[in-house]
């Protein structure tokens, strides 16, 4: 019997940070049940190098990281998401498009490292901040038995993990 395969999308405005470091954490700590990607409502059209660095600093790859518009992923064409996570306030806000497949969702709110104004090495720790706190919430994510779960129980799951 082989394990299913989850496709995991994580939404944030810009898609250029927080859902970036989401998709790269995901495919490297999730291989090879759980396929990650991101995209943002208002795409910035950049992958904030800092995001970037964060990523390689851990070792990470970083190589195909792009901003890209959620509109990618609710084309009929687009691979069908388990799981929609949201991880900025305002992503969470928004009208979301209709999802195929009828995925998941859950609010994560990580506050945006890309707005901290302060010295490089207070940016530096907003952005590793950020990393630790969606590497932990992942970790929390891949040790769930989500075979061993109904639907309701994974529901209350993933939502539990985005209040820690």
């Amino acid at each position: 019997m082989t394990e299913p395969i989850y496709n995991v999308l994580f939404l944030c405005t810009g898609n250029s940070a927080r859902s970036i470091m989401a998709e790269a954490i995901l495919n490297h700590k999730g291989k090879p049940c759980f396929i990650a990607f991101s995209a943002g409502s208002h795409p910035s059209g950049t992958v904030r190098p800092e995001a970037l660095k964060q990523l390689e600093s851990a070792g990470l790859a970083v190589d195909g990281l792009r901003s890209k518009s959620w509109d990618e992923f609710a084309r009929p064409d687009s691979p069908r998401m388990s799981f929609v996570f949201t991880v900025c306030d305002n992503a969470a806000n928004e009208v979301c498009p209709f999802w195929p497949g009828q995925p998941m969702t859950a609010h994560w709110g990580i506050p945006d490292p890309a707005a901290v104004r302060g010295t490089p090495e207070e940016i530096e720790r907003a952005f590793r901040d950020a990393y630790s706190r969606l590497d932990r919430q992942i970790g929390l994510f891949l040790a769930l038995p989500l075979s061993a779960l109904d639907a309701m129980a994974i529901r209350r799951a993933i939502q539990e993990i985005g209040h820690q």
